[in-house]
């Protein structure tokens, strides 16, 4: 893709935010929501947007290469994680359920399961890459100091040595047995098949009538093959067969792209490193060029701010001190106008008799809030908290609105950085270098002439300045006392990393993905959820479905609660924390034919057009997709993949490996529901139905009081 596509890209989504935030930061206070139904359905519809914003900004920060604006997009999308986080919170206080459903959502949005999925952020690995990588060797280097680990025996078995040996040759003879019993059959039927050739003689037939017959089986050999060629072509015209994988991933339209993408992150490293000696560089031409006038227009204004202060006052004034900002504070208290400070004195009083009245006001509204105090229950409703990221959101929202939103780019082809942005914000820091190194000189300055006011004068004010000496050692010793304790002094990551590799905390764990967790979306799980578990029972509050989430829904909820605010720092500090993840229950809704097959291919079998994969689905039916893994691995080994060729799979060979696994029974799985419901949030969900379903028999109760007496008469005539 080009730099014009994720430009555009990341202008649709920051205008996709600006949408949302004025949702999220209405002009009038919005009033709560009663309904938990609609308070579920708009929050979900703003994590929806927000997830489709999140997926444009990803991308875009892992293609962009101009390094200023990927710090911008950097921003708004931790912010915009962390935003997501809150909205999964607020669902699961909703619902009382840590998975939700969206496919209402979708069909009336009009997008596709994929439109929502959560990708992984490639920065979270590809930018703490090296750290890793460190990681890993320490690691490796501490587990080979200690050795290998000593597995546990399961089971003690008592055998002596002569025992052992006993067993294992007769193990070994038994095979010795069945290879010379194989080779002995091989020799007979061989001895066979010589002894008939001779009792048959040699076969009598013409040059012609050979070539014959060889023409006859290599023409029905490739008349068999291009059939079947045709039909595969038929078939795949039709749609009724996937397109076969290129041979290459190299030469295909997704290695190319892959190619592309690679290039591009080449591009930010370098663009990246010429950004950060543009920084010096860029500063160091600064300094030279407009320090000295900065530094000159500081002291000339300094000096007239002495001399206002002593026509004003007749002395000199004390110089503000480094914490309170130094001279920078001077020249905030001159450009903030005192509002007390008035020509008309009427208008001080009338000034002060107007905050008197909103004085007042305020306590009128207090009052009245204190009144309705106990009709509260009236104002009850759900409304969303306030949020962290809102805030972090907004500043670059407005910041790609003041700097990048009508930019003119025409010059900057490549995407590199803008020097004139580079030189902006340097000189505010050069401003507040050369203000420090002017406050130093300028103090030095008011001492000398108040030392040669107080000589004229003849009196000497020593002691007062040792007084504030004092007093700036008291307060450097109050912030000693928040500095933080080193809890591990004089200790190396070695031998941390030692320490906690020998107690078992820190292990090497095998590498896997996220996208090898394979499952699908659940596509009518909120229509499941309105019918009643009776379909008999037209009690509208009968008890409803519960649809078991999918692989795909316990994909999302992983992301959500352990990867995403691990991987991003900013969602980690200011997001709802979560300090432990429990993943249970006896199955999950999946397709198994999806299943099948891609555990099958990844496991380096073939599927063949033979291969009945719907009466393997559903035999397969109530195991998981680890004992698929074990029944596959057991089947395809390395001498049976090596003759896919000659012997393609068959259905009947995972069965006796199937049969050995015990599935999981409706039994089982109505045990973890009703574990479920003992849990804390299922005590709460149990009880809020509960609630719900006592409000509506109590709501109807009242209505039929309100007209119970027409009716009342109509049943006794």
């Amino acid at each position: 893709m080009s730099h014009l596509y994720y430009n555009n890209q990341w202008h649709s989504a920051q205008r996709g935010l600006e949408d949302l935030l004025a949702i999220e930061k209405p002009k009038e206070p919005v009033k709560p929501e009663k309904d938990k139904v609609a308070a579920f359905q708009k929050v979900a519809t703003m994590y929806v947007k927000y997830i489709q914003i999140f997926r444009s900004l990803e991308e875009c920060y892992d293609q962009i290469t101009h390094p200023q604006k990927r710090r911008l997009v950097r921003h708004v999308l931790d912010g915009t994680i962390g935003r997501i986080l809150e909205l999964k919170g607020e669902m699961v206080g909703l619902e009382l359920l840590e998975y939700q459903y969206f496919d209402d959502i979708l069909t009336d949005m009009k997008l596709t399961p994929s439109d929502i999925e959560i990708p992984i952020p490639r920065y979270f690995i590809m930018e703490n890459y090296r750290e890793l990588k460190e990681r890993e060797k320490i690691l490796g280097s501490v587990l080979a100091k200690m050795g290998p680990a000593e597995t546990e025996v399961k089971e003690d078995i008592d055998m002596t040595t002569e025992e052992a040996i006993k067993l294992i040759q007769i193990h070994e003879r038994a095979r010795q047995g069945r290879l010379r019993a194989k080779l002995m059959k091989g020799i007979r039927a061989q001895e066979e098949r010589e002894r008939e050739a001779q009792l048959r003689g040699p076969p009598k037939l013409s040059r012609d009538e050979a070539a014959t017959r060889i023409q006859k089986v290599w023409k029905g050999f490739s008349q068999r093959k291009r059939i079947v060629d045709m039909r595969n072509e038929e078939m795949l015209f039709l749609g009724m067969v996937p397109p076969p994988l290129p041979k290459s991933q190299k030469h295909s339209v997704i290695g190319q792209s892959k190619k592309i993408e690679d290039k591009r992150r080449l591009a930010q490293e370098q663009y990246e490193k010429d950004y950060q000696e543009a920084l010096i560089s860029i500063k160091e031409r600064l300094i030279e060029a407009e320090g000295p006038d900065m530094k000159e227009q500081m002291q000339d204004q300094i000096r007239q701010w002495f001399i206002e202060v002593r026509d004003a006052t007749g002395k000199f004034p004390d110089y503000p001190d480094e914490d309170a900002g130094g001279s920078a504070a001077i020249f905030k208290q001159r450009e903030e106008p005192d509002p007390n400070e008035d020509n008309d004195g009427g208008k001080k009083k009338k000034g002060k008799k107007g905050k008197k009245g909103k004085e007042k006001g305020k306590k009128g509204k207090k009052g009245k809030k204190g009144k309705k105090g106990k009709g509260e229950e009236e104002e009850e409703g759900f409304q969303l908290a306030p949020s962290n990221f809102i805030p972090t959101i907004s500043e670059g929202s407005s910041n790609y609105v003041d700097v990048w939103m009508g930019r003119s780019e025409a010059h900057n082809f490549q995407q590199r950085h803008d020097s004139e942005l580079i030189k902006a914000r340097k000189r505010v820091e050069i401003e507040a270098e050369i203000r420090i190194r002017v406050d130093e000189l300028m103090r030095e300055e008011l001492k000398n002439l108040k030392l040669a006011i107080e000589k004229d004068k003849g009196k000497g004010k020593k002691g007062g300045k040792k007084g504030k000496k004092g007093k700036k050692g008291k307060k450097g010793k109050g912030k000693k006392k928040k500095g933080e304790k080193d809890l591990t002094p004089d200790r190396t990551i070695e031998s941390l990393y030692e320490e906690l590799a020998g107690e078992g905390v820190v292990m090497k764990c095998p590498k896997y993905h996220l996208s090898d967790y394979i499952g699908d979306f659940s596509y009518l799980a909120t229509t499941l959820r309105q019918m009643p578990v009776d379909p008999n029972n037209t009690d509208k509050n009968a008890e409803k479905i519960e649809p078991m989430p999918s692989l795909a829904d316990i994909k999302r909820v992983v992301t959500e609660h352990c990867i995403l605010p691990l991987g991003s720092q900013a969602a980690h500090e200011k997001a709802p924390h979560i300090k432990s993840v429990m993943i249970t229950g006896p199955r999950l809704f999946y397709v198994l034919s999806v299943q099948w097959k891609s555990l099958i291919l990844k496991h380096g079998g073939h599927v063949t057009d033979g291969f009945d994969m719907s009466s393997l689905a559903k035999v397969s039916d109530g195991y998981t997709p680890g004992h698929m893994i074990t029944a596959i691995t057991q089947v395809l080994t390395e001498r049976r993949i090596q003759q896919l060729r000659k012997r393609p799979l068959t259905t009947a060979e995972f069965i006796p490996f199937l049969a050995k696994i015990d599935p999981i029974y409706r039994e089982e799985e109505e045990a973890y529901k009703a574990w479920f419901n003992k849990t804390p949030l299922g005590k709460k969900r149990a009880k809020a139905i509960k609630e719900a379903m006592g409000e509506d028999d109590g709501g109807g109760g009242k209505k039929g009081k309100g007209k119970g007496k027409g009716k009342g008469k109509k049943k006794k005539k």
